[in-house]
């Protein structure tokens, strides 16, 4: 007998409002504050160096805490974490808009980092609860363009707002988003499906899996921005340490925090390390482009805005094509591998850019980097999520999020090294090579899926 699949009802485009609305939320923030950042610190009169904690301590939150959250999700309900975050998130953004010192503004940014934290490590869960099996392609695509969308309109909206207003609207544009959030989550989000096996949340665990990505991270900041060689070093030992000791009791758990359970199916596994090498590759290329543009092309910032923007636009297009060949059985594995293929081909050719160019030559080459990207992410993220039982898809969308942010850490990290070790011209040839590199691998990991089965 032929399964007659599951009707998608309007109220379910609602409950997606409301989740991707609280991403958005989220995205926008992580990008926004880059351009505020020299207002905040005139604002405050802080250093530009001290004024980057601003972004840093959000981000840093996040990391050290979404796995955890994930798995409180995958205990208690993705629901409850999810408004958990949303209206932490809310809360700090009022505060934000309120704090009368620089200390104040970044204790509020490390609460909007916990709020977001709990977001983030849940979203991809309750796509998979409110799309049908068939159709879950379509709700990875609309998270891809949301993310996109936010991600390339942070800077732009942030130099609106700071033309017309002051600072502390940058927080408060996040209480409509959070208001529609919550209304309509509240009415139409899923809950958890009953699970078999009863969890316990492991706080020892949690407090290794911070402490952990914390370190890591650090680190990685340290590096790039050259800070003090021994304190690195200590910190290395330390991240030896607590890591080693937090991964073995990760491996004694029935279901650990760290999901080292399902890293043990080789679909998820290969999905996840292809996910982090495609963000380090992405980050690589958006970090290293502006300074090109300006540096050896003579461009000012709304040039180089413009310039940027055949990116996302092309991710938002391709990313519903690609839900559509998931839907048509086209193998994930092959979509992302072709992805990839696409994108290191983008990458290639602005490598291969003369010094002496026009912007058109630009455009198209960023619109073929923006295309691959797009057709790699949705087909990605589907098998991620739908390759582990539905009751562990709180730790599948943590992992997910984990490899988007280390991906994109260790991408920004790998450009200020070489710009650190190499001169002049050499620099962004030698940041387009590494992402090249990272792009193809994720492309072979991409296509080692291939041979196992999938339930997208």
């Amino acid at each position: 007998m032929i399964k007659e699949k599951k009707a998608f009802i309007p109220k379910q485009y609602l409950a997606i409002v409301s989740v991707l609305s609280a991403m958005m939320m989220g995205v926008l923030n992580g990008t926004i504050m880059n351009v505020a950042l020299p207002t905040l610190a005139e604002e405050f009169s802080v250093e530009a160096s001290t004024a980057i904690w601003i972004v840093n301590a959000f981000q840093l939150v996040i990391t050290m805490l979404m796995l955890s959250f994930a798995t409180l999700g995958d205990i208690y309900g993705y629901r409850k974490i999810f408004f958990t975050g949303v209206s932490t998130f809310v809360g700090a953004s009022i505060l934000c808009a309120c704090s009368t010192s620089f200390e104040m503004l970044v204790a509020s940014r490390i609460l909007q980092g916990f709020g977001s934290a709990c977001t983030m490590s849940v979203n991809i869960a309750l796509i998979r609860l409110i799309y049908p099996p068939h159709m879950i392609g379509r709700g990875m695509a609309i998270n891809a363009v949301i993310i996109s969308v936010s991600a390339a309109s942070g800077p732009t909206l942030a130099g609106l707002i700071l033309s017309f207003a002051s600072w502390n609207w940058l927080f408060l544009i996040n209480l409509p988003l959070g208001l529609i959030a919550l209304a309509l989550g509240w009415k139409l989000l899923p809950t958890n499906p009953p699970s078999e096996t009863k969890r316990k949340f492991d706080k020892l665990s949690a407090l290794g899996n911070a402490l952990t990505f914390g370190l890591l991270i650090y680190t990685l900041e340290g590096i790039a921005h050259s800070e003090n060689r021994a304190l690195i070093l200590i910190q290395f030992v330390l991240l030896g340490i607590i890591g080693t000791l937090y991964i073995r009791r990760q491996q004694r758990l029935a279901t650990p925090i760290l999901p080292v359970d399902l890293l043990k199916i080789p679909l998820f596994s290969l999905s996840i390390c292809s996910s982090l090498a495609s963000f380090t590759a992405q980050m690589l290329a958006m970090v290293s482009l502006p300074f090109f543009m300006q540096n050896m092309l003579g461009y000012d910032a709304v040039e180089i805005g413009l310039l940027m923007t055949p990116w996302p636009l092309a991710t938002i297009l391709t990313a519903p094509l690609s839900s559509r060949l998931l839907e048509r059985r086209v193998h994930p594995g092959l979509l992302g591998g072709i992805g990839m293929g696409i994108f290191a081909f983008g990458i290639l050719m602005l490598y291969l850019l003369p010094d002496e160019t026009s912007k058109a030559n630009i455009i198209w080459r960023m619109a073929i980097c923006g295309m691959g990207y797009g057709l790699f992410q949705t087909p990605n993220n589907v098998t991620i999520t739908t390759s582990v039982p539905i009751n562990r898809s709180g730790g599948a969308s943590g992992m997910l999020g984990t490899a988007r942010q280390l991906g994109q850490t260790l991408g920004a990290t790998l450009v200020a090294l070489i710009f650190r070790f190499t001169i002049g011209e050499d620099q962004f040839p030698t940041c387009l090579l590494f992402a090249m590199a990272f792009a193809l691998s994720s492309m072979l990991l991409s296509m080692m899926r291939m041979p196992h089965h999938t339930k997208a």
